[in-house]
């Protein structure tokens, strides 16, 4: 499990968003699910429980993603 926050604005998920997180870890959303939701350096939990998954605060489910770097 990866515990970190967005490094900057997050405004949701649009199906390809790639995320940095503060501890320079890259990750791209992998599966198709739209939700707007604005917030400035969210905390986010990663699981890896049938893949990489990510919880942002504030957004109501988690997100298949994978990391780039």
């Amino acid at each position: 499990m990866i515990h970190s926050q967005i490094d900057g604005a997050f405004n949701g998920w649009d199906g390809n968003t790639v995320v940095k997180l503060a501890n320079g870890q890259v990750w791209q959303q992998t599966e198709y699910w739209y939700h707007y939701h604005y917030s400035y350096r969210p905390r986010v939990t990663i699981t890896t429980s049938g893949g990489y998954k990510m919880q942002v605060d504030g957004i109501p489910r988690a997100v298949r993603v994978e990391r780039l770097k």
